[in-house]
């Protein structure tokens, strides 16, 4: 088949996941042309896989990781203004007991080790308070509220926990539903004139005189694209990119480290998440999860073979497991998990001996020798927006006319209304469509924020919507995902932008494909 050859694009983008979209965002608001290619569904490796989570990092503090800290604090509440459907405060119990015991081979450790031999790995109560006090004060905190002591005996955060468990401490920071986060990024880059391109391999990149080319297989064509600077933010494959793509000579690999969790039935009644530390370095969450669940991780395994198809082996199901039965006072069984997920996360490979202590931060890596090409390593999800400036000041050389910084504060797609203004809009969408019960209501303003009114149109019933294909998921809504939201399949829709596969039988999401599939 003779390839289609395109227009020049000021940038072509490998990777759908949220650092390419971010750039693809970021650049098209400069006034770039852009063009995007991810090789499945947008956000489908990686991005949808984290623990879902802006937060600065407090274990990073002990690997005194103080820049990406402080830089991680600071765009927790940029991005919580700027997408307050989608993420919203949440608060942390660090529970505490004299006698915990930590790994020894952080940098924190071996000082301790060093300046007070005694505590044989033990962490004092005031170097705790400390580290949360570096972490309320590094990022210039304005709407999250500050670390407080906490009593458990007696206390709903305490209730769940093994009662040895006296006292913890209480911290801020965000979740965020981070497969939307990507779609929804893709989406305003769209909207300023990006073309973004699903289930599009790139098979082949190579500079032709000064600009790139690059081939796409896609829906069984073959298409060329030209472009006058290339960005491989291809996540866990981005050495494969490099090598065997565009066939570049180059050093920079990435670490793929696997991070695993596991959602179990709500172990506790209150809205706030747990922070546990362990003997072995490690810290887990356990985060209240879709209202009747709770969500545990990750675990940090380096990662041999196929990136795009993880799983939480049992290995790690138990692991996560025992570390939680550690704390809660009822033991957190095997049996109970309802659903498991990993992801990989492409580090750089700075060295490090072990999985745990490899660097979260990410690095750009720019060949200007002919027609430039970026590559992207590591990263974290709070950072994406801060990665994605930092590449556009990179590539400037290239395209010194290009607009300047301007995505700190502008809302995404469904995000124009106030931080704290969640529940006021559940309730006009509840006073304008009667027929909405609470969970519909709160289910739609969180994924769609200002945008659900388009989705229900002019309904005045349920059944004005279409098909019930049940856990409130509604033909107009189907429909809305597939037109706007790049949906091909049940698993992009149940999967990634929703979690209702937790609430569908297998019987449902087979129907839910089959529908997409005809329509």
């Amino acid at each position: 088949m003779i390839p289609q050859v395109s227009r020049i694009y000021d940038l072509f983008i490998i990777g759908g996941g949220i650092n390419g979209c971010g750039i693809a965002r970021d650049a098209a608001g400069r006034g770039l042309s852009v063009a995007l290619a991810e090789m499945g569904d947008l956000g489908g490796a990686t991005s949808s896989a984290s623990t879902k989570l802006f937060h600065g990092g407090l274990r990073y503090l002990e690997f005194f990781e103080f820049g990406l800290v402080k830089k991680a604090l600071v765009e927790r509440e940029t991005l919580l203004r700027a997408m307050p459907h989608i993420s919203w405060p949440m608060r942390f119990v660090l529970p505490y007991h004299p006698d915990m015991r930590f790994e020894s081979e952080t940098p924190t450790s071996r000082v301790l080790s060093f300046v007070m031999p005694w505590m044989k790995g033990r962490r004092p109560a005031w170097l705790i308070r400390l580290g949360l006090f570096l972490y309320d004060n590094l990022g210039g905190r304005k709407i999250l509220p500050g670390t407080e002591t906490l009593r458990l005996q007696g206390s709903p955060e305490g209730a769940p926990l093994d009662p040895k468990f006296q006292r913890a401490y209480e911290y801020s920071d965000c979740w965020v539903e981070d497969a939307r986060l990507v779609v929804l990024n893709a989406r305003d880059a769209e909207a300023r004139g990006a073309q973004i391109m699903t289930r599009a391999r790139v098979i082949r990149a190579e500079r032709v005189e000064d600009v790139w080319q690059v081939t796409v297989e896609r829906g069984g064509a073959v298409e060329t694209f030209r472009a006058r600077a290339l960005v491989n933010a291809g996540g866990p494959w981005v050495g494969r990119i490099i090598h065997e793509v565009a066939h570049l000579q180059s050093n920079e690999d990435v670490r793929l480290v696997r991070g695993s969790h596991i959602v179990v039935p709500k172990l506790h009644d209150h809205d706030k998440a747990y922070f546990f530390q362990g003997e072995d370095g490690r810290i887990i969450f356990a985060i209240p999860y879709e209202t009747d669940f709770t969500l545990i991780g990750t675990t940090d395994l380096d990662h041999e073979g196929d990136p795009g198809n993880p799983v939480c082996t049992d290995a790690e199901r138990d692991y996560l497991c025992r570390f939680a039965s550690e704390y809660f006072a009822n033991p957190v069984r095997p049996e109970d998990v309802v659903w498991t997920y990993s992801g990989v996360r492409p580090l750089y490979d700075d060295g490090a001996k072990s999985a745990t202590a490899a660097t979260r931060d990410y690095v750009l890596s720019l060949d200007a020798t002919g027609a430039p090409v970026l590559n992207v390593f590591g990263g974290k999800i709070t950072t994406y927006r801060k990665l994605a400036e930092a590449t556009l000041a990179k590539l400037r050389g290239a395209f010194p006319e290009m607009g300047g910084d301007w995505t700190a504060g502008v809302a995404i797609p469904g995000g124009d209304f106030p931080v704290d203004g969640v529940e006021d809009l559940i309730a006009g969408l509840r006073a304008d469509y009667p027929f909405l019960d609470a969970r519909w209501a709160k289910r739609l303003i969180r994924a769609y924020g200002t945008e659900a009114r388009e989705i229900l149109g002019d309904a005045e019933s349920a059944d004005d919507l279409g098909r019930d294909f049940g856990a409130s998921l509604s033909e107009a809504e189907l429909r809305w995902l597939m037109a706007r939201e790049y949906a091909v399949t049940a698993e992009d829709v149940v999967w990634r932008r929703s979690k209702l596969g937790l609430r569908l039988s297998e019987g449902q999401i087979a129907e839910i494909d089959s529908f997409m599939r005809s329509a």
